[in-house]
């Protein structure tokens, strides 16, 4: 075999040797790929009790007082007590504390309820969630030290909303009774998005005990 024609030869073969070649990582290279990944769930847990309760305690107002300003001065309410992110069309968000009774129920569905009133009349002024299913983001919503444009796109911080609930629902909500609710007193503080008119506040809690 002429000379040329080997060296081709050996070139070839090695070209096709290298094309059959699947690169993997390292360990080192796994675990820093791991290590990097974006995880909501910690990212909410390392800053829960350093951050956002704190934040929601002294941002929050009494419910009566947040809802009374919103319904006749709505910026007011919003400097005070309120947070909207700038991207996109979410609602104002407001924190605020919860004090009162129990005076519905509905703890069948995944995403539970209770009614509570807080003005002595008897009838509900506010529907707190309690899990294990809790629609919307009102947490994340309501806090003005995290922002969409720290995150990659919309689905992460989407995912990131979520675990607002799911950490809450695991620290806090699914350790509740089910049963006989009704009746008995509830403080929380947390957070909730404006109402439609006529719609029950849909409130988001991040402390909360009830009975007592």
């Amino acid at each position: 075999m002429p000379r040329f024609q080997a060296a081709c030869t050996l070139m070839l073969a090695g070209a096709l040797a290298l094309g059959g070649c699947k690169l993997v990582k390292t360990e080192d290279e796994q675990r820093q790929a791991a290590a990097g990944a974006f995880n909501p769930d910690k990212l909410v847990a390392d800053i829960w009790d350093a951050k956002v309760v704190p934040y929601l305690d002294g941002r929050a107002g009494a419910f009566q007082e947040v809802s009374a300003l919103t319904a006749t001065d709505l910026s007011a309410a919003a400097e005070k007590y309120g947070h909207k992110e700038k991207q996109g069309n979410a609602p104002w968000t407001f924190a605020a504390r919860i004090d009162g009774v129990i005076v519905g129920e509905e703890t069948k569905s995944r995403a539970a309820y209770v009614d509570v009133d807080v003005d002595g009349d008897s009838k509900a002024d506010v529907r707190v969630s309690i899990g294990p299913a809790i629609r919307g983001t009102a947490l994340r919503d309501s806090l003005k030290f995290v922002n969409f444009n720290e995150f990659k796109n919309q689905i992460e911080w989407a995912q990131y909303g979520k675990s607002f609930n799911t950490y809450v629902n695991g620290a806090l909500l699914e350790k509740l009774p089910r049963e006989g609710l009704t009746g008995k007193k509830i403080k929380a503080t947390g957070a909730y998005p404006l109402p439609a008119k006529g719609q029950l506040p849909q409130f988001v809690p991040a402390t909360l005990t009830v009975g007592g």
